[in-house]
């Protein structure tokens, strides 16, 4: 069997383990060198995944990959959390996320870019429209995206969490009073 058909029979059967345990596959891919490959995939839900999903979709999956037994040298199965600045993969992706920061690498480049950070303002036809911070507004064809991934902007995050916790202090001294 070549890599490719592999690779695609081993997202099948991760996207039925994830099925099966109401979580998403996010993405499945097969890594690494040719004896030694690395079956990785991406799990998550609303809310996040926990390590009990992970472990039980690996148990299936890893259950089901050994009684198939179509990767022919040992191999190492990795199931996780895509993590705070997951890949986006697919169409589907760009839409459920916009209005989100990411960074997108295209394979060749576009107006002379092939690396854009900025806002995903959406997807029109078969290109993911973003407002990158530099350039200006730029329309990626998905099927030319090489690597893209959310892009979280810590500072706002832990100065979100302050402000957070400063109104929740407040609430706590205007009730006990």
């Amino acid at each position: 069997m070549e890599s490719r058909s592999v690779a695609e029979r081993v997202s099948e059967i991760a996207e039925q383990a994830a099925i099966d345990h109401g979580v998403e596959l996010v993405h499945a891919e097969l890594a690494g060198p040719e004896g030694r490959p690395v079956v990785r995939v991406f799990i998550d839900r609303p809310g996040g995944v926990t390590h009990e999903d992970c472990s039980a979709v690996s148990h299936q999956l890893g259950t089901v990959l050994d009684v198939e037994d179509f990767i022919h040298s040992p191999y190492t199965l990795e199931v996780s959390s895509p993590g705070l600045e997951r890949g986006l993969y697919k169409r589907a992706d760009y839409e459920r996320f916009a209005g989100s920061d990411a960074r997108i690498k295209a394979r060749t480049p576009i107006k002379g870019q092939r690396n854009f950070r900025g806002r995903i303002i959406g997807v029109a036809e078969n290109s993911v429209i973003l407002e990158d911070r530099t350039t200006g507004r730029a329309e990626i064809p998905v099927d030319e995206i090489a690597r893209a991934n959310l892009e979280v902007d810590v500072e706002r995050e832990f100065r979100l969490a302050r402000e957070r916790a400063e109104r929740d202090q407040e609430l706590i001294k205007k009730t006990a009073r």
